[in-house]
């Protein structure tokens, strides 16, 4: 694997750190702000439609540019993001600063997709999309602990500032040993958007939204379910986390290795034993053991669709991948806003803070249909003998080819 896929992991892992580390120091950001648990989670919710949004316009922007510098441009906006939402004085402020930094993510592992899957060989590509997510999942076994610790011991704002620090970091690796690859030629917006047109494509967007807001639906609220229910104290989240995120390294590399050889059967697979964890995630919430085993499960299992969703985009739209695939990252980041705000509906209903397992299950259980339903639209296309609908020529034979 080329040298470039670690400088990618390196910009993964600041910009996963920042994702993930609100969920573990929402009651201290909720006490300092004056607001409620829900409310605090609007920093999940922006950040997460921030991505949503910012990832086709940020993508579009940057077609004008080489994609190395583009990387380098959403590194630094990532950088300012973080420190705006160190510095709010108000809650109002901080949603600003999460929404600045998520307008570099999308984009980010987007073009990053790409750039990793063109370094490689066909048959390695869902591999190297899987060692550049690496770096999101490391963040959720060491920078996210590490970052709820900081926040609990020195205050939140600490935490924030750490991550912009990790921002440079990510910018630096990106201008040292990502290579100054051309611009492709040829590239229209117009081809990008064909792409969107393939029924394969949208399908597999609403998997990912569907799935990966399977996970967030608990996630996102794991600190007051975990203090509240299981009984933990709230040093023990970080070591929860830490657990979420060994989950998710091996997820990760797991659906990356599978997705090169069965990629539909790993999808069924992950996301079927995710609807059935999450709901069983009602009961062993009650309990420390196993509410720590299932935290590990959600992370394995969740992850494990991340590299055969994203190559799927990219497969079906392998004309013109770029928008497709930063547009699938906005898909994650849809699911999340999604389950994060209905997640935050039942617990102000009443209904505890266990409710938004339930809302994860029938999410992923949703999105098991829909691989069912697209594999079953994909054999009958193949048996008609008819390429798939939205098909655009490609930009270059490395990435076209499946």
């Amino acid at each position: 694997m080329p040298l470039a896929l670690l400088a990618l992991a390196i910009g993964a892992f600041g910009i996963g750190t920042t994702e993930f580390v609100i969920m573990g120091l929402l009651p201290e950001v909720a006490g300092d702000f004056g607001v409620s648990i829900p409310t605090a989670g609007y920093l999940v919710t922006g950040y997460a439609l921030g991505v949503m949004f910012g990832a086709p316009l940020m993508t579009v922007l940057g077609t004008k540019i080489s994609r190395k510098r583009m990387l380098m441009l959403l590194m630094g906006l990532f950088v300012v993001g973080n420190l705006l939402s160190a510095l709010a004085p108000s809650f109002g402020l901080m949603l600003t600063g999460r929404v600045v930094a998520s307008l570099a993510h999308g984009a980010f592992f987007g073009i990053g997709s790409v750039v990793a899957a063109d370094l490689v060989a066909p048959d390695k590509r869902a591999g190297a999309i899987s060692l550049m997510f690496t770096g999101l999942t490391v963040a959720n076994v060491v920078g996210v602990p590490l970052g709820t610790l900081v926040g609990q011991s020195l205050g939140w704002r600490v935490t924030f500032g750490i991550v912009a620090a990790l921002g440079v970091v990510g910018l630096l690796g990106v201008a040292k040993l990502v290579p100054d690859m051309p611009k492709p030629e040829g590239v229209r917006l117009r081809h990008e958007l064909a792409a969107l047109k393939n029924v394969q494509v949208l399908l597999a967007m609403a998997m990912t939204v569907l799935g990966f807001g399977g996970v967030f639906a608990a996630i996102t609220y794991i600190a007051p379910m975990m203090t509240h229910v299981a009984g933990f104290a709230d040093g023990s989240v970080t070591w929860l986390l830490v657990l979420f995120g060994l989950g998710m390294v091996g997820g990760n590399l797991v659906g990356g290795k599978y997705a090169d050889r069965a990629l539909m059967p790993m999808l069924y697979v992950s996301l079927g034993a995710l609807a059935a964890v999450l709901a069983l995630f009602t009961l062993t919430a009650h309990n420390k053991i196993a509410a720590a085993v299932t935290i590990a499960l959600v992370g394995a299992l969740g992850f494990a669709t991340v590299p055969p969703l994203q190559k799927r985009v990219l497969d079906h739209a392998h004309g013109a991948p770029t928008l497709a695939s930063a547009l699938n990252i906005g898909a994650f980041n849809l699911g999340n806003a999604l389950s994060a705000w209905l997640g935050g509906l039942v617990i102000a209903a009443g209904l505890g803070y266990t409710a938004p397992n339930w809302v994860g299950a029938v999410l992923a259980a949703a999105a098991l249909a829909l691989a069912v339903l697209s594999a079953c639209l994909e054999r009958r296309e193949r048996a008609a003998g008819t390429p798939a609908s939205g098909t655009v020529p490609a930009e270059r034979p490395t990435v076209a080819t499946h």
